[in-house]
């Protein structure tokens, strides 16, 4: 693979999912019983061989550094280059960046310091699998400026939402900013492959001429001018951008097929902490759940993501739904569509519910 940089946003889409951000970067809502969501763009980079990797933050980003560490669990622990955390000013007066060009401009001394011929821009609200070698193939037999990485899926409604249209030979031929129409389309996952030195060379002139807006002043108007191929990411994906998709994700994961496809053969690596494995008591039942370790279950969980160190009381019945680490459900309590944030917890005899459209969403370190 020729030499590659990497660079993940991990706050870019904190307002998507203000629930599980107002302590917390995108990079590091828990996912999944035992993940974070930032292993998912940072495990495709290291199995593709990747090793220098740059983590612009913005705020709330403690969490997200526990999390990673020094890269050790992705064998970035390196003397040279491996995971390195970019600060969240988009210069030396210490302001903090507003949109992706401006986090760019702040990742600029990073990126000229890189030697690398390549660089791949990926954000961090994604469940994905994806080799990126294979867009950087795709992009330098095109002769490409910048390669887009697409999901065929339904147009959604969102806040900042991107689609484009693409000729036999997949040269994007025109942008679409969110879109009123509906149906399926090749939408933008925010996963681009440039140049090292094009990438910084449109930063700079964007920055001079006072641009904003990555799809709306340089993608769209520039789309004739520049050469910009789309690449089609096959396969399962999920976006974070609403708590019921974050729900919804999870969810999809009690199925084996989905399971399969995104751990099987590369894997996804996270930190890793050694605890104890989930203990059953006789009068507990457990149907179709992801149970983590350290969990100690004493009633029925079904359809659920538990993650570790949760208990479930006697005679509780917990269907569809999210637990995160270290919550505490009491005895003879009724919990349905419920996201319930870490080290809450819930006392005896309590009934709450949500439904698939709107989950019940109980904030971390709650007492109900």
């Amino acid at each position: 693979m020729a030499s590659t940089v990497g660079v993940i946003f991990s706050s870019i889409n904190d307002e998507n999912i203000p629930e599980l951000t107002k302590i917390r970067s995108m990079g590091s809502i828990p996912y999944g019983g035992r993940y974070r969501m930032v292993d998912f763009a940072l495990s495709n980079m290291v199995n593709s061989g990747i090793t220098t990797v740059g983590m612009i933050t913005r705020n709330n980003y403690q969490s997200l550094m526990d999390h990673l560490g020094s890269g050790k669990s992705w064998d970035l622990a390196r003397k040279e280059g491996g995971l390195i955390l970019l600060p969240p000013y988009i210069s030396e007066t210490e302001t903090l960046y507003k949109n992706r060009l401006e986090a760019l401009k702040g990742a600029t001394a990073f990126l000229k310091k890189s030697s690398a011929d390549f660089v791949v821009l990926a954000d961090s609200d994604a469940v994905y699998k994806l080799d990126y070698s294979k867009i950087i193939e795709a992009h330098c037999k095109n002769n490409a400026d910048l390669t887009l990485v697409y999901h065929e899926h339904e147009v959604k409604k969102s806040n900042y939402y991107m689609t484009f249209n693409t000729d036999a030979d997949e040269r994007i031929t025109s942008v679409n900013i969110n879109p009123a129409a509906h149906g399926v389309a090749k939408n933008y996952v925010n996963i681009m492959v440039a140049r090292r030195s094009f990438l910084i060379n449109l930063i700079q002139n964007a920055q001079q001429r006072g641009l904003v807006s990555f799809g709306r002043d340089i993608l769209s108007p520039e789309v004739n001018r520049l050469k910009i191929y789309g690449y089609k990411l096959e396969g399962y994906y999920a976006n974070m951008d609403s708590l019921v998709s974050y729900f919804n994700s999870n969810m999809d994961l009690l199925n084996k097929s989905v399971r399969s496809e995104i751990f099987g053969d590369r894997d996804v690596y996270t930190k890793v902490n050694d605890s104890a494995p989930a203990k059953y008591a006789e009068t507990a039942k457990v149907k179709n759940s992801l149970i983590a370790d350290g969990c100690v279950i004493e009633g029925t969980v079904e359809n659920c993501i538990l993650f570790r160190g949760v208990k479930i009381g006697k005679g509780t019945v917990v269907k569809n739904c999210i637990l995160m680490t270290d919550n505490v459900i009491g005895d003879n309590c009724t919990l349905a569509y419920v996201i319930s944030d870490k080290n809450s917890v819930i006392r005896n005899n309590r009934v709450l519910a949500g439904c698939e459209v709107q989950p019940y969403f109980i904030n971390k370190g709650s007492l109900i």
